[in-house]
């Protein structure tokens, strides 16, 4: 079991910027890769960033050059840098964890983000 707690979202303007945390807990062992996904009013649920075990990232075109996904292995975290941000990336953003069990993943409860015009 790994348990997933975001923090970090809020209202900005459109050009600012906003860092969400995750805080992972439980088997963290077990965790291959970690992503941060978004759900916006009426989309489906999309994947915003991925970061795997062995530290490759990747993105979703719509935020490559303007977010950042690392991590902080001895604190069991992971964030979501945002920069530039748009109208567009409002939405419920959720961190999501999968593990070798091959399970499905876990998710956090989300944060939402607002970016005002």
């Amino acid at each position: 079991q790994v348990q997933l707690v975001e923090s970090g979202g809020g209202l900005v303007q459109a050009g600012g910027s906003l860092r969400l945390a995750c805080a992972a807990s439980g088997s963290i062992f077990s965790i291959n890769a970690m992503g941060w996904y978004r759900q916006a009013p009426g989309k489906q649920r999309e994947l915003v960033a991925a970061i795997i075990r062995d530290g490759s990232t990747n993105y979703a075109d719509s935020v490559k050059g303007r977010v950042t996904i690392s991590r902080e292995n001895a604190k069991n975290m992971v964030y979501l840098q945002m920069n530039s941000l748009k109208p567009e990336d409002t939405a419920v953003y959720y961190c999501a964890a999968q593990t070798d069990s091959g399970l499905g993943l876990y998710w956090g409860q989300g944060t939402q983000v607002i970016v005002s015009s």
